[in-house]
């Protein structure tokens, strides 16, 4: 079978009892840098040599089908640098080539970027959404805000020290300058920061430059920032998929705090 593993994001003691003896037992590896897997076996004072296969985004589709062989002889270990594979790291295209192979895919859960920083944000958790990595080009970034600008669930997104002030400055002018969120910095690691406040407050604190491996969590739109008109529209996406209208102004109405009433009369005045 294929077994994805989590490995630590910064904490050396965050690596599990399952992972460190599935390193142990591996024969095969397949992993996102085999440097980066050659020194947590060090570290970790593992004497198992295995065989090293790198899988990362520039030949995970021309390595899978051999990774898939090898898995249907014995088990195969993938690893990301940090973190769950497939999770904005390489793997994703294995596990749907081995699902069509009907090769088995397991995982040995651990260390998240994602639900550590949510946990620590301060932020609702009831509902989430994960965005990856935000773009590189300002263009692009602050299309992809606006995109999200009615999104009512908290938003986890990845960003590189070198960007993330312009980032919540384009957060800020797309979301709205109260619109309150957490930068999460070196998570596990000895020099932990959790900022937390505004977007405006957040992108004047690091416009002076921010260090190390970033999680920014957002708070998502509420009923002070949604309006009715939006809130419509959310209902019309759901009719068109096939939702009985009275079902969608309650959904909508319980996501956005909207009323439920106001949500059912404006969707039928617009029919």
């Amino acid at each position: 079978m294929i077994i994805l593993a989590a490995t630590p994001i910064g904490n050396l003691g965050d690596a599990s009892t399952r992972l460190v003896e599935a390193l142990t037992e591996a024969t095969v590896i397949a992993s996102e840098d085999t440097r980066t897997t050659s020194k947590l076996l060090n570290a970790l004072g593992i004497e198992n040599r295995p065989r090293l296969i790198a899988l990362h985004d520039h030949n995970e589709s021309t390595k899978s089908p051999e990774i898939i062989e090898l898995a249907k002889e014995g088990n195969v270990l993938v690893l990301s640098d940090a973190g769950m594979p497939t999770v904005s790291d390489p793997g994703f295209h294995l596990v749907e080539a081995a699902a069509a192979a009907g090769v088995q895919v397991t995982a040995i859960p651990g260390p998240s970027a994602v639900i550590t920083a949510l946990a620590v944000a301060g932020l609702p958790t009831d509902r989430f959404t994960f965005e990856g990595f935000l773009p590189r080009k300002q263009g692009e970034r602050k299309a992809t805000f606006r995109a999200l600008a009615r999104e009512s669930r908290t938003m986890v997104f990845f960003e590189s020290p070198n960007r993330i002030a312009e980032s919540l400055a384009d957060a800020r002018d797309e979301l709205g300058a109260e619109r309150s969120a957490a930068v999460c910095r070196e998570l596990t690691k000895f020099y932990e920061e959790v900022k937390r406040g505004s977007l405006s407050y957040l992108a004047d604190w690091a416009a002076d430059g921010v260090r190390g491996e970033i999680v920014l969590v957002i708070g998502g739109a509420t009923a002070a920032t949604l309006t009715l008109e939006d809130g419509l529209v959310q209902v019309q996406i759901l009719v068109a998929d096939g939702m009985r209208l009275k079902e969608a102004s309650t959904q909508v109405a319980e996501e956005t705090g909207l009323s439920k009433r106001e949500l059912y009369q404006a969707a039928l005045a617009a029919k």
